[in-house]
């Protein structure tokens, strides 16, 4: 198993993919959020943000590892 993805003949490092995929699912995620005025509750938006984006790299990870196996 190589720890790089080839994307049209250039390689990107698998986190960096796996960084980009959370993004998009951490801007969709807020998005809904906001809609149904979640941020009302938490107290530290930003660290909420924070820990939502890593949890969301760490997950996506866990995932490809295990569909990997």
């Amino acid at each position: 198993m190589t720890e790089q993805l080839d994307f049209y003949g250039v390689f990107l490092p698998r986190l960096s993919a796996l960084a980009l995929g959370a993004y998009v699912l951490f801007r969709m995620m807020t998005a809904l959020f906001v809609r149904i005025g979640l941020y009302r509750a938490v107290w530290h938006s930003s660290l909420f943000n924070l820990a939502l984006y890593i949890n969301l790299v760490g997950g996506l990870s866990a995932i490809l590892n295990w569909l990997q196996t």
